[in-house]
C-alpha cells in the first residue's frame, strides 16, 4: 500500500486573498454610491428630465422588438454613424464605443500600459483617471490646480517634461470643479505631449459648455476626444464614445471587448439620437438654471460659488461636514467634495436640477447655514 499523504491544511480566506490579490487593490476602498431612495438626488450630475411620454412609448415599442437572445453585432455601424453625424465628429473620423466613459478610461490605460510608464492629470480631477492607471500597473502623477481651481499651465508642462506621460488627462470642463480651461492652454499641452504620449480631453459635460476640442482632432494625431451620453440625459444606458486619428482608433479598438455595448443600450441610443433636439433643449434649460442657481447661491452669506461650465456647481461653505449632514437630514443628497482634495476644503458639489429640486436644495441649504 502506498503511504497516505496528509492533506494540506486549507488556507484561511485572509491568506488566500493575500496570496492572489495585488497589494494595491487590497488597499483600495470600493467606489461607494450612497442610497438615494426618497432623496432629492443632487450628487451625480444627472439630467433630471425624462423623455416626453410620447417618445417613451415609442422607445418601449422599439425595445420590445429586439431579439434579446442574440449577441449584439460588434461593429455597431449604425450607432457609430449616428453619433458621428449628430454629435459633431469630424469628417473621415470614427468613434469607439464603451460601456460608459469608465470602460473607455480603463481601455486606454490597458492599451498604453508598459512597466515604468506614467499617466498624468490635473488635480482635483475625475478619480477614475488615477484608478485606471493603477489598475493597469502604471504610475500616476497628479498636478495641483491653482488655488482658484484654474489650470496651472507651467506646472503641467514641467511635470510632463519630467515624467513624459503616456497619457495626459484633461477634463474639459473639469469634474469636480466645473472649470473650463483655456483652449489655448489645452492645445499647448497637446503639442507638448506629442513626442511621447496622448492627451485625452474628457468632454463628458460638453452639452453644458460653450466650447469643444472636437474640431481640433484632425490637426493633432495625439489628441483623443472622449464623451458620454450620460450627462446629456441618458445616464441609465451607460454609453461612452471616443474619437481619434483613424490609425490610432484602430489600435485602441483591439483591446475593446467584442460585445461591450448591449442591444438595449444600442437601440435606446439610436432612438434618442433621432430626437436629439429634445435632449439639447433640456441641456439649454439646465444651462439657464445653472446661472440662476449660481446667482442665488452667491447672494448667501458665507457661500463662495466657483465658475462652472458643467451641469453642476462647486461651492465653498463655512463647514462642509455640518452643512452636508443638515442637507441629508432634510433629504437632500449632494457631494461632499471637501474630502476629495485639499484644494476643495469645505466644498460641496451640487447637480443643477429642475426648478423644483433647486428650490428644495436652496431652502435646505439656508436652514443648514442658519444652524452653523
Amino acid at each position: 500500500m502506498k503511504p497516505s499523504v496528509p492533506k494540506p491544511e486549507p488556507e484561511s480566506i485572509d491568506q488566500l486573498i493575500a496570496n492572489v490579490i495585488r497589494p494595491v487593490v487590497r488597499g483600495w476602498q470600493s467606489y461607494h454610491v450612497p442610497s438615494a431612495e426618497g432623496m432629492v438626488k443632487l450628487d451625480a450630475m444627472e439630467n433630471p428630465y425624462l423623455l416626453p411620454a410620447e417618445l417613451r412609448e415609442q422607445l418601449a415599442q422599439r425595445l420590445a422588438a429586439l431579439e434579446l437572445n442574440r449577441y449584439p453585432v460588434p461593429s455597431y455601424t449604425a450607432l457609430k454613424a449616428a453619433i458621428c453625424k449628430g454629435l459633431g465628429v469630424p469628417a473621415g473620423y470614427d468613434v469607439l464605443l464603451g460601456n460608459g466613459s469608465d470602460e473607455l478610461i480603463t481601455l486606454l490605460s490597458v492599451a498604453c500600459a508598459q512597466p515604468g510608464r506614467t499617466i498624468l492629470a490635473p488635480e482635483p480631477g475625475f478619480v477614475m483617471y488615477g484608478v485606471s492607471a493603477k489598475m493597469a500597473g502604471l504610475e500616476y502623477v497628479g498636478v495641483p490646480l491653482r488655488a482658484d481651481l484654474s489650470l496651472d499651465l507651467p506646472a503641467m508642462l514641467a511635470a510632463m517634461e519630467a515624467h513624459k506621460p503616456v497619457i495626459t488627462w484633461l477634463g474639459y470642463p473639469n469634474n469636480p470643479t466645473g472649470t473650463l480651461y483655456e483652449m489655448a492652454d489645452v492645445l499647448r499641452i497637446v503639442e507638448a505631449a506629442a513626442p511621447y504620449g496622448l492627451v485625452v480631453v474628457d468632454e463628458a459635460y460638453q452639452p453644458f459648455a460653450a466650447s469643444t476640442l472636437m474640431p481640433a482632432l484632425p490637426q493633432h494625431n495625439n489628441l483623443v476626444l472622449m464623451r458620454t451620453v450620460s450627462k446629456l440625459g441618458l445616464a441609465g444606458i451607460r454609453l461612452g464614445y471616443l474619437s481619434a486619428a483613424p490609425a490610432l482608433l484602430r489600435e485602441l479598438d483591439k483591446v475593446r471587448p467584442p460585445y461591450n455595448v448591449n442591444v438595449l443600450t444600442e437601440a435606446a441610443a439610436l432612438f434618442v439620437l433621432e430626437h436629439l433636439d429634445v435632449l439639447q433643449a433640456q441641456a439649454a434649460r439646465l444651462r439657464q438654471a445653472r446661472s440662476a442657481l449660481a446667482a442665488e447661491l452667491a447672494a448667501l452669506d458665507g457661500v463662495q460659488v466657483f465658475p462652472s461650465a458643467a451641469n453642476f456647481l462647486l461651492i465653498r461653505v463655512p463647514d462642509a461636514d455640518k452643512v452636508c449632514a443638515s442637507l441629508l437630514a432634510h433629504r437632500v443628497l449632494v457631494k461632499n467634495a471637501g474630502r476629495m482634495h485639499v484644494l476643495l476644503q469645505n466644498c460641496l458639489r451640487i447637480t443643477v436640477s429642475s426648478d423644483e429640486e433647486n428650490a428644495m436644495f436652496l431652502a435646505a441649504l439656508k436652514t443648514a447655514l442658519r444652524e452653523l
